[in-house]
């Protein structure tokens, strides 16, 4: 029986609800699906918890959220009542240490998916604690953990901020089941079986259980591959590199394996990754009903939405499979772009908001210039286990295609109410240089005056180390002064440089230092390395072993050593920032 309807202000109507009122201003006694997320509910594509609802809606669910909920207060999650069908949790966009800490272990000052940009409302490790807080709420309720923070944690891990290595995230979040990756067709499948009444969640792609000993006992392991176990790991931590190796090598939906990680006599079970929405489907994901607002409860902006905002995604996944990235292991390598009629219809929606000043802020996605790039279409593509498509060559295999990338570009700038549109999402520039069309395109007419690439080191062996190419950096810079100079504009790049990486002393940073010198180079942001979990620089960093030789290299690990490598940048550093950079050691270090 449905509730009776009540007014609420009109500006909430259209949004996910966040309260009873909400609910009972739609006629809705019970919700389907609770979501709990770190972030502020921000109803935008760029947002997992609202993407994933805008989904389930789309199937006929009733969806709330509860967006960063008291968590020392129980009550703060249960203001909408029971779900009936599952708890969703999610830590937000990022990595909840990532969010709440810098590379020096520092407290943010800021957290921008925050309202105000105010930090600590989301706590450490926070898919524990939100699933731990559904589990007590909700008894009985099925908890689906999800987001990057899960992602990146489903096995055990090595936590910089802790400075330790740890178990899988499910072994402390005692939900349910982790929904790794993108997301969205491991929750249909979990949602559809849930309404049947069955509550069994094995062989589902893109997710992972922890078994309890009974069903370890039970299962069948001779067709998964046995990865070193918890206990293994904490008697020798150089296990951690082939851990990584061998997860990395099966983050294929192709040809990807079962994995099987112990803990004592408890089984953390993964299924080969979901295939990448592609397609319509892809497209209709982004033609759902999104407000592209913040909830009208924050009167406070929130900054990360606010960047953003104005910008579309086109595509998904990442081929580089660089050492410090997440993307991989989350958005996985295998490209999906979206049509250019689909992404179009975007740009004319946006056009025609009230709220809209003329600028789309970025046509982007992990990497812009991948934008209707192919790899998973060959024959040889589905029985690849390599990391990268890029590195340490482009794969011959790897298609590229230029023209979509044009017409997206182009036909955007055409839409009417449409000013200006620029290209802010990383670009790989050893692509870029043999996509001439694209790059003269990109540089004449979507720059918005200062270009941000990602060059990372000037040394070959960190590069190697990082999977980047060398020696493409000049090659790029050359080029693109060229285009601006012939199209009569003055234009910058806004490099990135990351000190302190695996095997990077003071001498290889010292390729860094002496080729800024040579440009007379002013630096506007530079990272401070972060091994973020299960990443390749991550399994580097703890176990001082190189990810492809598999010998010994230095580790810089103490804070002298490593603000050392920091000032042979500093007296290069612009102490006057360009509009809306970033300083990445003090607010909000790069995941990609």
């Amino acid at each position: 029986m449905s509730a009776a309807k009540k007014t609420i202000p009109k500006e909430y109507e259209g949004f996910l609800p966040m309260s009873r009122a909400e609910m009972d201003a739609r006629g809705w006694d019970e919700l389907d699906v609770l979501i709990i997320t770190g972030d502020a509910y921000v109803d935008h594509p760029s947002f997992g918890a609202a993407m994933i609802g805008r989904v389930l809606e789309a199937d006929g669910l009733r969806v709330g959220i509860v967006a960063q909920p008291d968590w020392k207060t129980i009550e703060s999650i249960q203001v909408m009542g029971t779900p009936k069908l599952f708890v969703g949790v999610t830590a937000g966009n990022l990595d909840s240490m990532l969010s709440n800490y810098t590379a020096a272990r520092h407290k943010r000052k800021e957290d921008v998916y925050s309202e105000g940009g105010i930090p600590g409302k989301r706590p450490n490790h926070a898919g524990v604690v939100y699933s731990q807080m559904a589990r007590r709420a909700f008894p009985g309720v099925p908890v689906v953990l999800g987001g990057m923070e899960a992602s990146m944690r489903r096995v055990a891990h090595y936590d910089y901020w802790e400075d330790k290595l740890k178990p899988s995230i499910m072994a402390d979040a005692k939900a349910d089941v982790l929904v790794y990756g993108m997301g969205e067709r491991a929750v249909r499948e979990i949602t559809r079986r849930l309404r049947e009444g069955n509550r069994d969640f094995r062989e589902i792609p893109g997710t992972t259980l922890f078994l309890g000993s009974k069903a370890t006992a039970a299962m069948d392991f001779s067709d998964c591959i046995i990865l070193p176990s918890w206990e293994e790991l904490q008697a020798d931590k150089t296990h951690l590199m082939r851990l990584t190796k061998v997860v990395e090598a099966q983050q294929t939906p192709y040809c990807g394996k079962r994995l099987v990680q112990m803990h004592g006599n408890r089984a953390v079970y993964m299924e080969p990754p979901a295939m990448p929405v592609d397609g319509p489907e892809l497209d209709a994901l982004y033609e759902y009903p999104f407000m592209r607002l913040a909830h009208p409860i924050y009167k406070l902006p929130v900054p990360g939405f606010a960047t953003i905002k104005d910008s579309i995604i086109v595509s998904r996944g990442c081929a580089g499979g660089c050492t410090f990235c997440g993307l991989g292991f989350h958005q996985g390598k295998f490209l999906s772009s979206r049509s250019v009629d689909s992404v179009l219809k975007e740009v004319r929606r946006l056009a025609n908001s009230p709220n809209f000043r003329g600028t789309i802020s970025d046509l982007g996605g992990p990497t812009a210039n991948l934008y209707a790039a192919q790899n998973g279409h060959a024959e040889a593509c589905k029985k690849c286990h390599r990391p990268s498509c890029l590195w340490p060559s482009i794969c011959p295999h790897f298609g590229i295609n230029e023209q979509p990338g044009l017409d997206i570009l182009r036909g955007a700038r055409a839409q009417p109410g449409v000013k200006h549109v620029f290209v802010q999402s990383g670009i790989r520039m050893d692509v870029a240089l043999r996509t001439p069309e694209y790059m003269k395109e990109l540089v004449q007419n979507h720059v918005s005056g200062h270009m941000k690439v990602a060059p990372e080191h000037m040394h070959p062996e960190v590069l190697r180390r990082m999977r980047k190419p060398a020696g493409d950096f000049p090659a790029f810079m050359d080029k693109f002064f060229e285009l601006s100079e012939a199209a009569g504009k003055e234009q910058y790049l806004v490099p990135y440089f990351i000190s302190s990486f695996p095997g990077c002393t003071e001498k290889e940073m010292g390729a860094v230092e002496e080729f800024l010198k040579k440009e007379k180079w002013n630096l506007q942001q530079v990272q401070d390395f972060i091994p973020l979990p299960m990443t390749g620089s991550a399994a580097m960093y703890v176990t001082g072993l190189d990810i492809n030789s598999e010998q010994p290299i230095p580790i810089v690990r103490n804070a002298g050593d490593r603000e050392r490598q920091k000032r042979m940048l500093r007296p290069n550093l612009n102490p006057k920032p360009i509009p809306g950079g970033r300083d990445r050691e003090d607010n909000l270090d790069r995941v990609d």
